[in-house]
């Protein structure tokens, strides 16, 4: 089995505009796709950093002299590339959704289609996982995390029948989890209700847009000027995220300009919004939700 098929793989790393000398870091490794096409255009001086905070990621490191994975969670990533004496990079990837392998191994219990125990971890060095999200957090709480995560319009409901059916007993399983609920899954919504859901509690788990927020605030400091960033999101509260970073350097509130009326901006975007091709999602129906932006380095 496939551990993960890149989306996007020649429009994201054409967006970094490959120089054969250059330092480059992949965020997302994952199964190696976007990495080995980064490596295909980079020279013999050429540097590419890897990062990964999921174990499993560890079996597709790549033997090759100017690559070096680096097992930690991107949110970390100005710290661990001075560990390597990189100050600045001139290009910056990331595909931040889940993988296929992740998806695929029944037992982390990332998919609808299997039943496992309640895990969702992208790490096990995280102490959260989805059992905690779901068997601890207050109703309002779940409530928010279902609304804003999952986009689901009755998230009220769904976290109210959370907090009955767990107080019977604990809900280990996720196949408890939608016995739970079987009242909010018609058949012909049951898959996409369920995977709003999962996503739902999945970025709760990860932390997963407190980490990209605390990414991109990196980026303006790490990149060389005519350096690019290449980010894919899912989900649109990331992609929202990033499409504000991109236009303004932060995520509220109007543009700085200077004396001049000039706007205050570390990125400039490169092209406009880049979605996958029919033909792309009929052979990977997770590239589906993909959106991929590209910025340079003012």
């Amino acid at each position: 089995m496939e551990y993960h098929k890149p989306v996007l793989l020649h429009e994201t790393v054409d967006g970094l505009n490959i120089k054969e000398d250059g330092v480059y870091v992949d965020v997302t490794f994952g199964g190696g796709g976007h990495s080995k096409e980064i490596l295909n255009r980079l020279g013999s001086k050429g540097k590419l950093f890897g990062f990964d905070q999921d174990e499993d990621a560890k079996q597709n490191a790549l033997e090759d002299e100017r690559f070096a994975l680096i097992p930690q969670n991107f949110r970390y990533i100005k710290r661990f590339l001075k560990f390597y004496g990189v100050q600045q990079v001139d290009g910056i990837l990331g595909d931040f959704g889940v993988s296929s392998h992740q998806f695929d191994v029944p037992e982390r219990g990332f998919s609808t289609r299997f039943d496992a125990n309640l895990d969702m971890r992208m790490s096990k060095q995280n102490t959260l996982s989805a059992y905690d999200v779901v068997n601890t957090y207050e109703q309002g709480e779940l409530k928010r995390v279902f609304g804003l995560y999952g986009e689901l319009k009755n998230a009220g409901s769904i976290a109210a029948a959370i907090v009955e059916k767990r107080a019977e007993q604990p809900i280990m399983t996720t196949e408890e989890l939608k016995d739970g609920l079987r009242k909010f899954l018609p058949p012909y919504r049951e898959n996409k209700i369920l995977a709003q859901l999962y996503q739902a509690i999945r970025i709760e788990v990860n932390q997963e847009v407190a980490v990209l927020r605390e990414f991109l605030l990196q980026t303006p400091e790490l990149v060389k000027k005519g350096g690019r960033l290449s980010l894919i999101s899912y989900h649109s509260l990331e992609d929202r995220l990033v499409k504000r970073f991109i236009r303004s350097g932060k995520f509220e509130g109007e543009v700085e300009k200077d004396f001049y009326g000039n706007p205050l901006v570390p990125f400039k975007k490169i092209s406009g919004l880049i979605v996958p091709s029919k033909e792309e999602i009929e052979v990977n129906s997770r590239a589906r939700s993909a959106k991929l932006r590209i910025a340079e380095k003012l």
